[in-house]
């Protein structure tokens, strides 16, 4: 069978994108392949559950537009289908005078942005939060949370209700494009398609060279590793607490994170992974490894961090260093609160320079769209991002 269109991953950005195109083409049909037996099996199942606000982003960029657009969707969708979620607010704190300084640039930058954003004081911060110390702090009202792995099965329903198929374990192991089609094949089977769109998250550079399209980046793995507080110190903070960001550095720092479950968890550090898939602390795969190692794009990144990373995995090895980032603001935590967690990796595009991507990056070509870099925010982005990506597939010869 000839399929109208075929979505490779089965991560809420693939799904946002086959449910926006069948949505526009109701009488299309649809092929979604996930290589894992569930859906939303890495960065979408792993990762914090935030609805974000924007704060971060450069105003006018197409994260800061995305994410603004996505934040209200992803509620909007929530309401509709009957999703739990809760919108607690995210608090900024400002620890130090440089990270005051830092905060008044973000403050600037949420109202270019049209964020409702609330400056505190250090008193109104501690009445707000009697647990947490700072100078002082920002407060956006519009933050939530959700588990991006119920709303991944609501589009699910809704992509099959629509008549898309979904396959599980299903790894594609070929792709090649012809003036007509794209064939797509799979360890025992094949398809056909006249559009194909791959949203292949940690796999995304792989899937992209399979198909015969030119990149000039790398994946490369980032685990971000978190501990769970235990229920006793799960009302510790009324909001989500977030330190404020070295601009200079592409993570944001460790936050204490209300989940919808009721738990709180601390993290993420950013520490470089041995695998694209390596969950477990020490775990690797000899592959990945290699791979990314030959890269030259790798070393540059490497170099130009070198102070960050090596304090980054300091603090992975030692508890007692990734404990002192939360006791900037949460100076009650201690070594028995961090309780395990199950870490999440972040597929970062680098370039052959060495340079982070930090935005969306895509390849196309006359019948296929790779999604080659979707960074966060795409959980809380997925909807307008599958907008988008279906503008770009339905524009394709």
């Amino acid at each position: 069978m000839t399929y109208d269109f075929c979505i490779i991953g089965g991560g809420i950005v693939g799904l946002a994108t086959a449910m926006e195109l069948l949505q526009r083409e109701p009488a299309a049909s649809l092929l979604l392949l996930e290589k894992e037996a569930t859906l939303a099996k890495h960065q979408t199942g792993h990762n914090s559950g935030v609805i974000h606000a924007g704060i971060y982003y450069q105003p006018g960029s197409l994260k800061a537009e995305l994410c603004k657009r996505g934040a209200q969707a992803t509620k909007d969708f929530c309401v509709e289908h009957g999703i739990k979620f809760e919108v607690c607010g995210k608090l900024l704190v400002a620890s130090n005078p440089l990270e005051v300084q830092r905060m008044e640039a973000l403050f600037a930058r949420s109202q270019q942005n049209g964020l409702r954003v609330e400056r505190l004081d250090a008193a109104e911060l501690q009445r707000r939060e009697p647990n947490i110390v700072g100078m002082g702090g920002l407060f956006l009202d519009a933050t939530g949370i959700v588990d991006y792995r119920a709303v991944c099965e609501a589009m699910a329903l809704v992509i099959q209700r629509a008549g898309g198929v979904i396959r599980l374990s299903t790894r594609v192991t070929s792709i090649k494009e012809t003036d007509e089609l794209v064939k797509i094949g799979a360890e025992d089977d094949e398809w056909q398609a006249k559009k194909l769109v791959v949203c292949g998250g940690l796999q995304s550079d792989r899937l992209a060279r399979m198909a015969g399209v030119p990149i000039d980046h790398q994946i490369v793995p980032f685990r971000g590793e978190y501990f769970r507080l235990p229920a006793s110190r799960n009302n510790v903070v009324n909001h989500l607490i977030y330190p404020i960001p070295n601009p200079d550095l592409p993570f944001l720092g460790v936050h204490l994170t209300r989940m919808i479950d009721g738990s709180v968890t601390v993290g993420p550090n950013a520490v470089l992974g041995f695998g694209r898939e390596s969950y477990p602390k020490r775990s690797a795969n000899l592959r990945d490894i290699a791979e990314f190692t030959r890269f030259p794009g790798f070393w540059k990144t490497i170099w130009r961090n070198l102070r960050s990373g090596t304090t980054e995995m300091r603090n992975s090895l030692f508890k007692r260093g990734y404990l002192e980032q939360c006791r900037k603001y949460c100076p009650s935590l201690t070594l028995d609160d961090l309780l395990p967690c199950e870490a999440g990796i972040r597929a970062q595009a680098v370039m052959r320079d060495g340079t982070l991507v930090h935005d969306f990056l895509f390849a196309d070509t006359p019948r296929m769209v790779h999604v080659c870099n979707a960074p966060s925010p795409a959980a809380t982005s997925a909807i307008p991002i599958g907008s988008m990506i279906a503008d770009r597939i339905l524009k394709a010869a």
